[in-house]
Order: C-alpha cells, then sequence, then structure tokens
C-alpha cells in the first residue's frame, strides 16, 4: 500500500529530528564526554521543546552511543573494504597498517570541518560504561579483522601477549591522536602536519614502529 503524505512527512520529521539528535549528541559528547551529557541537554542542543525526544527516538544513551558509531562505520567499513580488497595477499606491515588508519582519516577529511567523530570515539573509549560499545562493534567488521589478521601475519614471530597489548596501544594511539588532530583543526590551532593526508603518513609511520619494536623478554631484566 503507498505510504500517504502526510505518513511520509510524518516519517520525514522524525528522519529529520533523528538526525538532528545525533549530530547535537556527537558535538556534545565529543566536547563534554558521554557520561557528562544528559539526554536533556542532547534534546536543547538539537532544537526539541520535548525532553523525552531522545529517549523516544533511540532509547538509552547507550543506544545512542550506538548509533552514532554506527552512523560512522558503515562509511568507514565501505572505504576499509576496498582498501583490502587491493591487498588480499600482501606481506607488507605498512600496506595493512594503510587499511587500517586510512578509512578513518579519509572519512574525517570528506566530513569537512570541524569534525566532531574522533573525539566522541575517544571519549566512548576512555569511558568504562561505553568502551565496550565502541570496540566490540568495531571487531564486528569483517574487513577490520582481516586487516588485524594481515598486520598478525606479517609479524609471525611476535608472541600472543605482545600481539595483544600492541593492538590497544594502536587503537589508542589511532584514536586519541586523530582526536588531537582533529580538534586543532577545528580550533584552527597550528600543527606540524597541516592536513589529514599529511597526518595519516606521520600516523602509520607510528604505528608500524610500534608494531615493529623489539620486546623485552620477561625475565625481570632490563633490556641493555
Amino acid at each position: 500500500m503507498p505510504m500517504t503524505t502526510a505518513a511520509k512527512l510524518r516519517n520525514d520529521r522524525a528522519s529529520t529530528t533523528r538526525e538532528a539528535i545525533l549530530t547535537a549528541a556527537e558535538r556534545l559528547f565529543a566536547e563534554h564526554g558521554v557520561y557528562a551529557v544528559s539526554n536533556r541537554q542532547v534534546s536543547e542542543a538539537a532544537g526539541q521543546g520535548n525532553n523525552a525526544a531522545v529517549g523516544y527516538h533511540f532509547g538509552t544513551k547507550a543506544d545512542l552511543v550506538r548509533a552514532i558509531e554506527s552512523k560512522h562505520r558503515i562509511p568507514i567499513e565501505q572505504l576499509r573494504e576496498q582498501m583490502v580488497a587491493q591487498t588480499p595477499d600482501s606481506t607488507n606491515l605498512r600496506e595493512w597498517v594503510a587499511c587500517l588508519v586510512c578509512p578513518l582519516t579519509e572519512h574525517l577529511e570528506e566530513l569537512g570541518n570541524p569534525t566532531w567523530y574522533a573525539r566522541f570515539a575517544a571519549q566512548a573509549m576512555a569511558d568504562p560504561t561505553y568502551h565496550k560499545i565502541v570496540t566490540k562493534d568495531a571487531l564486528a567488521s569483517s574487513s577490520l579483522v582481516q586487516v588485524i589478521k594481515g598486520i598478525n601475519g606479517c609479524l609471525p614471530d611476535l608472541p600472543n601477549h605482545v600481539h595483544t597489548e600492541r593492538n590497544i596501544m594502536v587503537r589508542n594511539l589511532m584514536m586519541h591522536t586523530c582526536a588531537e588532530w582533529e580538534r586543532a583543526l577545528a580550533d584552527g590551532t597550528p600543527m606540524p602536519r597541516s592536513n589529514w593526508r599529511q597526518a595519516t603518513s606521520g600516523l602509520i609511520d607510528a604505528i608500524v614502529g610500534l608494531w615493529l619494536a623489539p620486546v623485552t623478554p620477561q625475565d625481570g631484566k632490563s633490556p641493555r
């Protein structure tokens, strides 16, 4: 049955309201942290007179965080899938690290300036309540799993526990560094690298160096 004009208008209004809430929440969470921002503040920033608008359209705050993450994860994953398709059997660590970094930084570049996603994700990752939402949903990405597998394949002699801890380090280095660049670009603060393409190269260099760093033997002795 065709949708009536009135029903279409209601759907359009609901879609516009949802997008306004997502945008307002992402900015507020990025600037103040997820825990510190109430649904009432999000509703007001989104121009909604009804303070229950967030709950009506999204449910809990955790659902709102998940919706923001999903909004960005989908285009990032599409970019990553394209890169992975061009790097299926590579044994070059830098190529796999590029598959990790470039989809995020290219997405941020495409959004224009200012953006808030990197700062939002960094805030969510630092919050015990929302950390699992961001990381668990990200690891559901088949292309990301393939990238991690590709990186691990370039480092066959690295002990499993070092793989695990360096995955954590890389995740935090990437997101928190992008958050700093995002903040600097939004504020017009001078940075050593003036755009996302230059910043991407430096971040890839650092992550490759982190993966290739020597491992101290776990015998309680300091390296010489």
